[in-house]
C-alpha cells in the first residue's frame, strides 16, 4: 500500500486546513484510513481514522474541530481541522492499517506533511 498526502503548510491561529491523501497498491485489505500527528518531542498521536464499515474515529484534542471523510472510489481520505491552534503545530501522516492473520494490525505510512499554525 503506498500513501500520497497533500496539503498542510502554514496556518493562522483560528483558522482551517485541509490534508488529503490518496491510497494505492493492495487497498483491498485496509481496514481503516486516516491521520496520526507527531509534535517536536511528543508521540505519534491519532488525530482521525475511518473505515467502511464504522463510524470515524477522533483524537481528543482534535474531537469536534475536525471532520474526516472518504472516497472509496477515489481512495482518498480527507481531513477537515478548523479552529486551529498553536499546539496542533505537527508533521501529520496519512495512515492506513489492517488486521494480519494474528489480529495485529499492520500499518502503513505516508511522507508526512508539516502543518505550523503561527500567526
Amino acid at each position: 500500500v503506498q500513501l500520497q498526502a497533500s496539503g498542510g503548510g502554514l496556518v493562522q491561529p483560528g483558522g482551517s486546513l485541509g490534508l488529503s491523501c490518496t491510497a494505492s497498491g493492495n487497498i483491498g485489505s485496509i481496514n481503516y484510513m486516516g491521520w496520526y500527528r507527531q509534535a517536536p518531542g511528543k508521540q505519534r498521536e491519532l488525530v482521525a481514522a475511518l473505515s467502511s464499515i464504522s463510524g470515524p474515529l477522533y483524537g481528543d484534542s482534535v474531537k469536534g474541530r475536525s471532520t474526516i471523510s472518504r472516497d472509496d472510489a477515489k481512495n482518498t481520505v480527507d481531513l477537515q481541522m478548523n479552529s486551529l491552534k498553536a499546539e496542533d503545530t505537527a508533521v501529520y501522516y496519512c495512515n492506513a492499517r489492517h488486521y494480519n492473520n494474528s489480529w495485529q494490525w499492520v500499518h502503513y505510512w505516508g511522507q508526512g506533511t508539516l502543518v505550523t499554525v503561527s500567526s
